[in-house]
């Protein structure tokens, strides 16, 4: 009787720790999925950013130059209406970004800064240098990120 009852206690000890040990990796699993989702949120959202702030550098770039340029209100009234629009369009990946990866934060407002620095520029030279500024500062952005994602 006593080997009945050791066989019993054996196969439930059995059955209780491979239930255990089937729970625990599916909860790392799960922490493994939720850790990919979160890096590829991360990626989305640098990428994000970097595209808005490309697209209103360039606005900010054509839109100073022609203010420089001495071009027709209308040329440079329709260009600042663009750079508007990009700026706007900066905020959500901005937005996204330090909410996702607060470590990028610095980077991320040091990039952004050097953008909109590129408005009221006072000569052809220092908007071509405020624009390489803005470029590096991007390219930081990324290099910041690639160690920190």
């Amino acid at each position: 009787m006593w080997a009945s009852v050791i066989a019993v206690m054996g196969t439930l000890l059995g059955s209780l720790t491979a239930f255990l040990l089937q729970q625990h990796a599916a909860r790392s699993d799960r922490a493994e999925g939720r850790a990919r989702e979160a890096r590829r949120d991360r990626i989305a959202a640098v990428t994000a950013l970097t595209v808005a702030l490309a697209d209103h550098r360039r606005a900010m770039w054509v839109r100073e130059d022609l203010r420089l340029s001495g071009e027709t209100n209308t040329d440079y009234q329709s260009a600042r209406s663009a750079s508007h629009a990009t700026r706007s369009a900066l905020t959500a990946p901005l937005t996204a970004l330090m909410i996702l990866a607060p470590a990028l934060a610095g980077a991320a407002h040091d990039a952004a800064d050097a953008t909109y620095a590129l408005r009221n520029a006072p000569d052809a030279e220092t908007l071509d240098a405020l624009r390489l500024d803005a470029i590096e500062a991007a390219d930081h952005l990324v290099r910041v990120a690639s160690t920190t994602v």
